[in-house]
C-alpha cells in the first residue's frame, strides 16, 4: 500500500540515483525513460519516482506487487513506515503507525536499514542546499533559472557518479557547484 498513489511525492536525491543507477544498470536517461520523471518541488526541478496506471503504483513494483528495487531502494522507501520534517538545525522521525497495513510486523531498529550518521548529515546537507538554491532561485528571470536548473540536474543527477565512496564524491561535487555559484 505504501507503493502505489503517491503521485509525484517521492523525491529522488543524488543518493537515490547513485544506488538506483548501481542497481539497476541504467543511467540516468534510462531510469527517467521508465521509472523516474522530472518534477518542480519548492523551484527547483527534481526527479521522483513515476508512479502509472489506475492505482498509481511504482513502476519497481513486480507482477506480484513486490519490489524489485529492495535492497537498493530509495533512502525515503528505505525509512517507511519513518517520515521526517526539517527544522531550521536538522530534522525529526516520526512515525507513520496507519500507513503499513501488514499485519505480525517485526520490530527493526532504525540504525539497522539506514547509515543513520552519514545518511543524516548527508540529507540535511542536500536539503540545505536545496533551500539556498530555492531562494537565490526566487529572483532568477526564465532563462537564467533554466540554465540553474538544468546544471543542478546535471551535476548532481545526470553525470554518473564513480566509485564506491557516494558521499566523498557527493561533498567533491556539492563543493564545486557551491563555488561555481558563489554559495
Amino acid at each position: 500500500a505504501c507503493c502505489q498513489g503517491m503521485g509525484s511525492s517521492i523525491l529522488l536525491d543524488p543518493r537515490d540515483i547513485w544506488l538506483l543507477t548501481k542497481g539497476t544498470g541504467k543511467d540516468f536517461e534510462g531510469l527517467l525513460a521508465e521509472h523516474a520523471e522530472l518534477v518542480l518541488s519548492d523551484g527547483i526541478v527534481l526527479p521522483c519516482l513515476r508512479m502509472a496506471g489506475k492505482e498509481e503504483t511504482c513502476t519497481f513494483l513486480d507482477r506480484e506487487g513486490r519490489c524489485s528495487i529492495h535492497p537498493f531502494r530509495p533512502g525515503i522507501c528505505r525509512m517507511f513506515p519513518l517520515g521526517r520534517y526539517y527544522e531550521e538545525t536538522g530534522f525529526r522521525y516520526f512515525l507513520q503507525v496507519h500507513e503499513c497495513p501488514k499485519k505480525d510486523r517485526t520490530k527493526v531498529r532504525v540504525r539497522s536499514w539506514l547509515d543513520l550518521k552519514r545518511y543524516e548529515a548527508y540529507i540535511f546537507d542536500w536539503h540545505s542546499f536545496l533551500k539556498v538554491c530555492e531562494r537565490e532561485s526566487e529572483g532568477l528571470d526564465g532563462d537564467s533559472l533554466k540554465i540553474l536548473q538544468m546544471y543542478l540536474l546535471r551535476a548532481f543527477y545526470q553525470t554518473p557518479w564513480d566509485g564506491e565512496d557516494f558521499y566523498g564524491e557527493f561533498y567533491r561535487r556539492l563543493a564545486q557547484v557551491k563555488e561555481k555559484l558563489g554559495l
